[in-house]
């Protein structure tokens, strides 16, 4: 088996944040499920080689005919994975089925489907900062003073330096072999706990990069985001 470049889509989130019964990720906007926007940039982009997404089976369906509708070149799609009870199983699910077709150097970009915005211009950035690196993930500078509360959760307890802080965004990127063994140090504990993808390969003392993010890659969590995104597929369906 050869290295590669996989993206990792996790798409198993229920969207309860939301208040909605149907998943963010398969609200339509624009007349495309929000899931096909970052799919397709993902698809089409000449550095990846392949696509595996996680995603339960009832919209499993769905996400085949939004792949059908903007032709995505089907040699790339490697399948679907089951989600995890965790957003971490779930990568752990992916990885485990990626690695019955990629070899241990390969590169796996972990990407949230309800991250519609992704750029081609980020992907790039994201694979060329590998060199030298176990991993690399995008992180915005931190705008608002920042405080540590104490852990009662009652006063606040420090100042944090601000011009130390990130925000991390996705997607992240990771050498296979070495990703996969992070994982597969964490404990049942753990996995109920860690939301960051880059969490666990900091803990295991891989060398992960950063670069430049992009505030147009925003998460859709809440009603406010959803609408934002609405409110940009609008505008450039208007001027289009």
């Amino acid at each position: 088996m050869e290295g590669m470049n996989i993206a990792l889509v996790l798409s198993g989130g229920s969207g309860q944040r939301l208040g909605m019964e149907i998943p963010k990720q398969y609200l339509e906007v624009g007349g495309r499920k929000i899931i096909s926007y970052s799919l397709k940039t993902l698809f089409f982009h000449e550095k990846i080689d392949a696509v595996q997404i996680v995603a339960e089976d009832v919209w499993q369906k769905d996400i085949l005919e939004e792949m059908k509708r903007f032709q995505a070149p089907m040699e790339k799609w490697k399948g679907f994975s089951k989600p995890g009870r965790t957003r971490q199983q779930s990568i752990q699910n992916g990885l485990r089925d990626i690695k019955k077709f990629a070899s241990g150097d390969s590169f796996v970009m972990v990407h949230d489907a309800a991250r519609p915005l992704l750029s081609p211009a980020l992907i790039s950035k994201c694979f060329e900062a590998m060199t030298g690196y176990d991993g690399v993930m995008p992180v915005l500078p931190v705008k608002d003073t920042m405080y540590l509360k104490s852990e009662d959760g009652s006063r606040i307890e420090q100042l944090l330096n601000r011009d130390r802080l990130v925000a991390g965004q996705a997607p992240e990127v990771f050498v296979l072999a070495q990703y996969d063994r992070a994982n597969q140090k964490l404990s049942p504990e753990e996995l109920d706990w860690i939301k960051g993808s880059t969490e666990p390969a900091i803990r295991a003392g891989m060398n992960i990069a950063m670069v430049e993010g992009e505030e147009i890659n925003f998460k859709i969590t809440t009603i406010e985001d959803l609408e934002r995104f609405r409110s940009i597929i609008n505008e450039s369906i208007c001027f289009t």
